[in-house]
């Protein structure tokens, strides 16, 4: 039992070439994950979709459970907000009928997709790509990541008494047309609590949206920390910290 936890740990927070590309082949798992997740919440219950999910399930359900046996404190991973959004994930996806109505929030599990398996820092180390846009990838993800959260609060909550909130599509269609203000009018929430919702949207949806858009224009600067004062971001070409003078050290990153 030592032996495999000891492997599950190395696997999951070793520095080797086998543990780099365990882990790329659990991100290449989580990206298909939610690609599946997002196709299949706009089909009908169909028995391939049932047992795609029970196979995810499992798997997703083996993961959570290797995870937790190489935790230093189990109890305390429940206090993160990563470790809910894989329960969740779980129970929808090893029971579909009984919670259809959640499916959509399979796809909180993004939220641990970019924060675990020292994916951030892998990513800035292998990929220029990623390294040149990363606060534009993770604003953008963060975005989508609410936009199909609240499409699937808003369907478990009004499918079964709103007559305008039929099918996944117009739960989407109203929280797109919440998000962006232009609220058309045709689909609403009726009640406090739907009228509560529909602000909740509106609020933190034009926020992630301005995030976005804030980042994806401004000028690019590289992740290098100043030594004396810790700043962050500095422009590529800096010889100092614009924010204490310190002389900065910044490599060149060639044309790789």
């Amino acid at each position: 039992m030592a032996t495999l936890t000891a492997t599950i740990h190395d696997l999951y927070e070793g520095e080797t070439r086998r543990a780099h590309r365990f882990r790329y082949a659990l991100l290449v798992f989580d990206v298909a994950t939610i690609a599946f997740v997002m196709v299949t919440s706009f089909l009908p219950l169909m028995p391939w979709i049932i047992a795609c999910d029970l196979v995810l399930g499992v798997c997703v359900l083996l993961d959570f459970a290797a995870r937790l046996s190489i935790s230093r404190a189990p109890a305390r991973e429940f206090l993160h907000l990563s470790t809910w959004t894989d329960v969740i994930a779980i129970a929808s996806f090893l029971a579909p009928v009984v919670v259809e109505g959640i499916g959509f929030l399979r796809i909180l599990r993004t939220l641990r997709l970019l924060r675990t398996y020292h994916l951030l820092e892998r990513l800035r180390k292998d990929s220029k790509l990623f390294r040149r846009n990363e606060d534009v990838i993770l604003a953008a993800t963060n975005l989508v990541v609410f936009v199909f959260t609240m499409t699937g609060i808003v369907y478990a909550t009004q499918h079964n008494t709103n007559p305008a909130i039929q099918t996944p599509i117009d739960a989407l269609y109203f929280t797109v047309t919440s998000l962006t203000t232009t609220g058309y009018g045709d689909i609403t929430l009726p009640e406090p609590t739907g009228r509560l919702l529909s602000v909740f949207v509106m609020i933190c949806g034009v926020t992630l949206f301005f995030r976005l858009a804030q980042v994806v224009f401004r000028p690019y600067k590289v992740r290098f920390p100043c030594d004396a004062c810790g700043l962050q971001r500095h422009e590529p070409d800096a010889v100092h910290c614009k924010a204490c003078g310190n002389l900065m050290k910044i490599p060149n990153e060639g044309d790789d």
